[in-house]
């Protein structure tokens, strides 16, 4: 039996690097979605450089073209997804009274919008199949709000409702959709944060710690997982206890 072809929005990221080695470790063909192609070459080469061999292929998650001919080039080389992981996301931070249109609009774009852009074209091919796996990431922020997050917070918070709606639809079609819940996890992104601060986020979690990368990469294995299929249209919050709900 072929393998099963996992693609990894945001891949090449602390998390995506994290979850494509860990979908790779379980046995699956994994494909990293990049909107920075050289980038994504070169990611390739350090992660064959440790071991794996990922296909990548070029995908502005927010353009909903891009996402088709994206899936079309994975389908055509390697064979349908199975399991899709909606890992892409930027920030454009700044309090609502300063917020542009643009750091709204570019945020809702690339984290909500592209949920529903590689979702659509993954989907029908996995209703084929009778088979399919779509895991959101999401964010701590999309359930208790952020400061100076308007936008991030709500398209977090989006791409829970996306999920619940979807998973009622699928759920007799053999495909799961479900949502993981970061909360502050140890990236190159948090650990730039100057000492002082990162301190002092710390001291919010009750765990007394940072996150790792490969704790969300191990819960996406869980939920893509072949006995996995009894759970759908969850949310499953990963933060040391910093939000409980």
């Amino acid at each position: 039996m072929s393998k099963k072809i996992a693609l990894v929005t945001g891949g090449t990221g602390g998390i995506g690097t994290a979850i494509c080695r860990r979908l790779s470790d379980d046995g699956y063909v994994v494909v990293a979605a990049s909107v920075n192609q050289e980038k994504a070459e070169a990611w390739k080469e350090a992660e064959k450089a440790s071991g794996y061999d990922f296909a990548t292929v070029h995908i502005d998650v927010g353009d909903f073209e891009s996402c088709q001919q994206g899936y079309k080039q994975v389908a055509e080389t390697l064979g349908p997804v199975a399991v899709l992981v909606n890992n892409a996301g930027i920030t454009r931070d700044g309090f609502m009274k300063k917020m542009s249109w643009e750091q709204w609009h570019e945020v809702l774009q690339t984290n909500l919008d592209s949920v529903f852009n590689m979702s659509k074209v993954c989907l029908e091919p996995m209703l084929e199949m009778k088979f399919g796996r779509i895991i959101n990431i999401s964010s701590i922020n999309g359930q208790k709000g952020q400061m100076g997050q308007t936008n991030y917070s709500a398209a977090k918070a989006g791409m829970h409702g996306f999920t619940k709606a979807l998973a009622q639809e699928t759920a007799r079609k053999g495909i799961t959709v479900n949502t993981i819940s970061p909360g502050y996890i140890a990236t190159d992104m948090i650990m730039k944060i100057d000492e002082p601060i990162r301190n002092q986020i710390m001291e919010g979690i009750p765990v007394g710690r940072f996150g790792k990368p490969e704790e969300i990469a191990r819960t996406v294995s869980f939920l893509a997982d072949d006995e996995g299929g009894f759970i759908t249209g969850a949310n499953l919050a990963i933060n040391g206890g910093q939000h409980m709900c």
